[in-house]
């Protein structure tokens, strides 16, 4: 598992707290095997200045991660400052991405509760629902035939009741 931050250039306020942030939550990111990485379009020796940086934090991320450069020197980027968040899996495939614009800060407990469930679901024939946390009921994915649900989920399935009549909220504990 990969997350790669973007940040829209080095020595920005905003992006300090957050290079702040996730060197604190390093630990966490590393228990659930997942390698960051934080870039920007600036140079090699920018990078090396920003980690420098104390107070916000960002001198704390220059242990876990190392310079890359720019991402072109062909030609000048013209962004709309923004920071991305991506995630991507084993199988090396995006699983999710994020854009906030540059004046909010990324919710670094979101993306670590986004990465406990995107590793549950991928290994898992469940789905989380709104608002989930680890250790929630997850919901029994709708593929699955309820005699196999069985099976996978010896602590029982039950399904919530709609006004429709229909049957396939159907709910487990985390397994």
């Amino acid at each position: 598992w990969g997350i790669l931050f973007s940040h829209p250039r080095d020595f920005t306020p905003v992006c300090t707290t957050e290079l702040g942030r996730a060197a604190k939550l390093a630990p966490e990111f590393s228990k659930r095997n997942v390698k960051m990485i934080a870039l920007s379009i600036d140079s090699v020796q920018d990078h090396l200045s920003w980690s420098k940086v104390r107070g916000g934090g960002a001198a704390e991320l220059s242990r876990y991660s190392r310079p890359v450069g720019q991402i072109s020197s062909a030609q000048p980027l013209t962004l709309s400052p923004c920071a991305q968040v991506f995630i991507f899996g084993p199988d090396k495939k995006l699983k999710l991405s994020i854009l906030y614009p540059a004046t909010t800060g990324r919710n670094f407990d979101e993306i670590l509760r986004v990465v406990d469930s995107l590793q549950l679901t991928a290994y898992k024939k469940v789905a989380t629902p709104v608002d989930w946390k680890p250790g929630d009921s997850v919901m029994v994915v709708p593929t699955l035939p309820d005699e196999e649900a069985k099976k996978l989920f010896p602590k029982g399935v039950f399904t919530k009741g709609l006004p429709s009549g229909k049957k396939y909220l159907r709910y487990t504990p985390q397994p």
